[in-house]
């Protein structure tokens, strides 16, 4: 179990990037779309970490938070400094499932294809809400974001 604290944005955005790197080349090889669940209560970091992540994978419009539309697909291209082709993924999908209460709520999103695809890298927030967790097969990946002493901290 690793912990990574921060104190800034610019913080954040160097822990997302060892993050993606470190998991881009364990999970390289994946069939199927790699699932990362993000608990936490509101505010400890969720949405501002996966901003990060998009930022790292060359997502060039703005992230944020789909509370309401539940999710929010970003493609992913080459950068200029060709860092896309480090990773193995070419859509980000970020869902947030604080205002779902069942699994079959998922449903709707097209839960089965989304994961069945190897290009997804999935990040979903509240993954609890709807019975995903790494105990039962949902998730590859759970990160839990807290606000310690001031500093925000993701475990993985």
């Amino acid at each position: 179990m690793k912990t990574f604290e921060s104190h800034s944005l610019e913080e954040t955005k160097k822990i997302a990037s060892d993050w993606l790197i470190e998991t881009a080349q364990k999970y390289s090889g994946a069939g199927e779309a790699l699932v990362v669940g993000m608990s936490g209560h509101l505010g400890a970091g969720k949405t501002a970490f996966v901003k990060a992540v998009a930022a790292e994978l060359g997502v060039a419009e703005t992230v944020t938070s789909p509370t309401f539309v539940l999710m929010k697909i970003y493609e992913l291209a080459p950068d200029q400094k060709g860092r896309f082709a480090d990773f193995p993924w070419k859509r980000l999908i970020h869902i947030d499932a604080y205002r779902l209460e069942q699994r079959e709520e998922l449903e709707a999103l097209r839960w089965e294809d989304l994961v069945a695809d190897k290009n997804n890298l999935i990040m979903i927030e509240w993954p609890e809400n709807v019975g995903l967790g790494k105990e039962n097969g949902g998730l590859d990946l759970a990160l839990k974001f807290e606000i310690r002493d001031g500093a925000y901290t993701v475990t993985s």
